[in-house]
């Protein structure tokens, strides 16, 4: 049986530090109600009434489109 060495407390930190730079706010989406076409502002689905209407935005009102990189 092979014995996995465990990384050294600095590359592991450095590791967890770069995957943590990445990361970023979750986009927000316009969702509209199948039921009576009402829209609202979320990060996630709502439910299965929902359907994603437009998106990505960057802000929680759903005005500000975010803009690809």
């Amino acid at each position: 049986m092979r014995h996995i060495k465990p990384l050294p407390a600095l590359a592991l930190a450095m590791l967890l530090t770069a995957a943590s730079l990445q990361a970023g706010p979750a986009p927000w989406y316009l969702w509209r109600s199948k039921i009576d076409g009402q829209l609202a502002c979320s990060q996630t689905p709502l439910g299965p009434g929902w359907v994603q209407d437009s998106g990505p935005f960057k802000d929680s009102h759903c005005e500000k489109p975010l803009l690809a990189k």
